[in-house]
């Protein structure tokens, strides 16, 4: 069987098959939960949905992000998350603001956290902790991609560790990733 579903679509009986991925059973019927096409197995007699679409990537503990700072409290950064690495063409499901506490920072000390992000900064970050949307900055590869400059707002050049600003020619500290500038995520 190859026919298209949708979700709700009656796809079989349950005298005749077990529901799999992508179905449900309700009243002796099975139905889809998912659109896609509709795949049985006689030797198992379970029948199921194949998605036809991807479904919208879901945030999970590991994943490297892409986001912009939104706000520094006195221990935390709040990040606006734009992206997962390795589905940068589509949108996420579950995302909403991310949390970088003052101890996911870096390996060292961390006085203040001005010093190490700026408003509207673009930052790659990991998910520490994906239901209450945790984040770390701590690995060499993780930190500011892209900084602005807190007087002018200019883009920031990098110059060893610092950063300076081309316009105004005001130098100033992040927790730099080692991919700063190049748009690699």
């Amino acid at each position: 069987m190859t026919d298209l579903v949708v979700p709700g679509d009656i796809i079989g009986a349950s005298e005749e098959y077990l529901p799999g991925d992508g179905t449900y059973e309700e009243r002796g019927k099975i139905l889809a939960t998912i659109t896609g096409k509709v795949e049985t197995d006689k030797k198992d007699r379970t029948v199921r949905v194949l998605p036809v679409m991807e479904t919208p990537p879901m945030l999970k503990t590991g994943d490297i992000v892409v986001g912009r700072v939104v706000d520094l409290k006195n221990a935390v950064v709040l990040v606006e998350i734009a992206r997962i690495k390795g589905h940068e063409n589509r949108e996420i499901a579950n995302a909403d603001q991310g949390a970088i506490h003052i101890s996911n920072v870096k390996d060292a000390y961390v006085a203040k956290l001005e010093t190490e992000f700026g408003q509207q900064d673009i930052i790659k970050a990991k998910v520490i902790d994906e239901k209450s949307l945790r984040l770390s900055t701590v690995e060499k590869d993780l930190g500011v991609i892209k900084a602005f400059c807190s007087r002018d707002r200019t883009p920031l050049v990098r110059k060893q560790n610092k950063l300076e600003c081309p316009s105004c020619e005001r130098i100033e500290t992040r927790k730099i990733s080692e991919d700063y500038g190049k748009g690699v995520i």
